[in-house]
């Protein structure tokens, strides 16, 4: 049996890998293109490689846009923990009709487009005087992502046995020493998971970004990638350099995260 799922295995892996690396190594050789070479077919493989388009990345605004990033992301993932560990927690060791309700409620919002949130939040924001400021982005994004936090964290709360914070509370440990020092590093796994989620949706932020920012300096990764795309034509070296300097951090925390996230997703299923 194994024999004969080997080739079927190794087929489907290489045809995903072939989907995937190829469009990544055309986006990598189109970085160092200069722009008369992306528009000719015959340096389509082997051509002149240049750093131009790096060079101008690095002398713009990448450092600012790098910095909001990371604050963006960082923020928003902090924020979303802080909400969703307690609320996830006190729906998984409710009983009744109100977590169900709560679950639904969370299910529904989940459904929500993020466009029908923009102008609502933009005079929230406004009148909070939260505009062109990071933290009305965070506070934006946190909204957006509590939902989806929180209902990945129930089953990880629930599979921490009752038992435990039960011994717990008859050594005399109070409610919130139950919770911080045997229910979450039980759950850990699924924290982490979560976090890195949440982080990894969170640094690719544009719809908010370029609407509650108000000057262009203030963009940040995302929105600068589509800077590259204007009237008067796309700059494709700068777009793709821009594009492998933005997936140089994801790549690094995806790889440092893999193994977690493959096993807390399984976990959480």
């Amino acid at each position: 049996m194994n024999r004969r799922t080997g080739p079927v295995t190794f087929t489907v892996k290489l045809i995903l890998s072939l989907m995937y690396g190829v469009p990544l190594l055309w986006i990598v050789l189109t970085s160092f293109k200069s722009t008369s070479d992306v528009m000719t077919t015959q340096s389509s493989l082997v051509f002149r490689p240049v750093t131009t388009a790096y060079v101008q990345a690095f002398n713009g605004a990448l450092v600012d846009a790098l910095r909001q990033s990371v604050l963006i992301a960082v923020g928003t993932t902090a924020l979303v923990l802080v909400v969703a560990i307690p609320a996830a927690y006190g729906l998984a060791r409710t009983r009744g009709p109100l977590p169900s309700l709560g679950l639904g409620l969370l299910i529904v919002l989940q459904m929500m487009p993020q466009t029908a949130t923009v102008i609502p939040l933009f005079g929230i924001f406004g009148n909070w005087a939260l505009l062109d400021k990071t933290l009305g982005v965070v506070i934006a994004d946190s909204a957006l992502l509590i939902p989806f936090a929180t209902l990945l964290l129930r089953p990880f709360f629930r599979a921490v046995p009752v038992q435990l914070e039960e011994a717990a509370s008859i050594d005399g440990a109070p409610m919130l020493r139950t919770f911080w020092s045997v229910v979450l590093p039980v759950a850990r796994n699924g924290v982490y998971t979560v976090g890195t989620l949440v982080f990894l949706l969170s640094w690719g932020e544009f719809l908010y970004a370029v609407n509650f920012f108000l000057s262009p300096g203030s963009y940040p990764l995302s929105a600068l990638l589509a800077q590259q795309v204007s009237a008067f034509g796309i700059d494709w070296p700068g777009l793709m350099a821009l594009a492998v300097l933005t997936s140089i951090p994801i790549l690094i925390v995806f790889t440092s995260t893999y193994r977690l996230l493959r096993d807390g997703l399984t976990v959480g299923a």
